[in-house]
C-alpha cells in the first residue's frame, strides 16, 4: 500500500519543489518506488525531474478530469528511478473546471487508488495556495509534509498552514496529519535561523525532522540541468543531506 505525503506550505519559495523532487530521487536511490505528481501549473516538479511538460500527451490536468488513468498519464524520470505525474499550463484550467463537478475535491484520491499497489511513496507536489489542485492533493494524503526556512515570516505561513490541515482533517480526510517540519535552506552561521530552529524543536518536538538540508549552490543549479540535486551531483551537501531526509522518511513511516 502507497503511502501517500503532500509537500506543501502556503508560503511560495521556501523549497516545496527542492524537497520533493530530491525526495523522490532520494526513496527511489534507497530502493524504493516512488510516484511524484506535480500539482502546480507551472510544473517546475515535471521539468526538474528531466520530464519535458510542453511534450506530455497526457498530464495531471487529465486524470483530475477523468479522461485519462494515472497508469496511462504517469512517465518515468529515466536517469531519477521514479515515475511522474506531470504538469503543465492546461492544468491553470482545471480550477474553474473542477468548480462545477460532483466530488471535485477528491478526484486525485480516486486515481490514485489504482494505482496503490504499484509504488511504495506518492509525493505530491502542491501549489503554494490554498487552491482546488491543493485540496485535492490534501484530500489524496496520509500526511503533510513542510519544507520551511528558519526565518520569522515562516513561522507565520507555518500557523496558516496549521489551521488548513485542522479544517481539512475535520471535514474532508481524516487521516490527514503533520507528518514533519523540514528545516531547508539552512545557514546555521545565521544567528536568527539558529534559534528559530531551535524554537521549532522546543514547540513542535518530534514534528521537527532530525535531517537538517543546508543552503547548497549544487541544489541551486540542479534545475537547470533538468534533474534533482540527488542525481545532479551525487556528493554535494545538499544532496547526501536529502538521501538522509529519505531513509529517515522510511524510518518514521515504519513506526507510525
Amino acid at each position: 500500500m502507497a503511502k501517500i505525503f503532500c509537500i506543501a506550505n502556503q508560503k511560495g519559495g521556501v523549497g516545496k519543489t527542492t524537497t520533493s523532487v530530491n525526495l523522490a530521487a532520494g526513496l527511489a536511490k534507497i530502493g524504493q518506488r516512488v510516484l511524484l505528481v506535480d500539482l502546480d501549473p507551472q510544473g517546475n516538479a515535471t521539468m526538474g525531474s528531466g520530464v519535458d511538460k510542453r511534450q506530455l500527451a497526457l498530464s495531471v490536468y487529465d486524470v483530475l478530469l477523468e479522461s485519462s488513468s494515472i497508469k496511462e498519464a504517469a512517465v518515468p524520470a529515466e536517469q531519477c528511478g521514479y515515475h511522474v505525474l506531470g504538469a503543465n499550463r492546461e492544468l491553470a484550467g482545471a480550477e474553474v473546471e473542477l468548480v462545477a463537478l460532483e466530488h471535485r475535491e477528491r478526484r486525485l484520491k480516486a486515481a490514485l487508488a489504482e494505482v496503490d499497489q504499484d509504488y511504495d511513496f506518492v509525493l505530491i507536489d502542491c501549489p503554494p495556495s490554498l487552491s482546488m489542485l491543493t485540496l485535492n492533493g490534501l484530500c489524496s494524503a496520509h500526511g503533510v509534509i513542510v519544507p520551511m526556512q528558519c526565518e520569522y515570516f515562516a513561522l507565520e505561513g507555518l500557523t496558516d498552514l496549521v489551521n488548513t490541515i485542522k479544517q481539512v482533517h475535520a471535514n474532508l480526510n481524516r487521516d490527514l496529519q503533520i507528518i514533519g517540519l523540514l528545516r531547508v535552506m539552512f545557514d546555521p552561521r545565521i544567528t536568527l535561523q539558529s534559534q528559530v530552529s531551535a524554537q521549532l524543536k522546543d514547540h513542535f518536538g518530534d514534528k521537527v525532522f532530525d535531517t537538517v538540508i543546508p543552503r547548497n549552490v549544487r541544489l541551486a543549479e540542479a534545475p537547470s540541468y533538468g534533474l534533482p540535486g540527488v542525481v545532479f551531483d551525487p556528493v554535494a551537501k545538499g544532496s547526501q543531506a536529502f538521501v538522509d531526509f529519505a531513509r529517515e522518511m522510511v524510518q518514521r513511516i515504519q513506526r507510525m
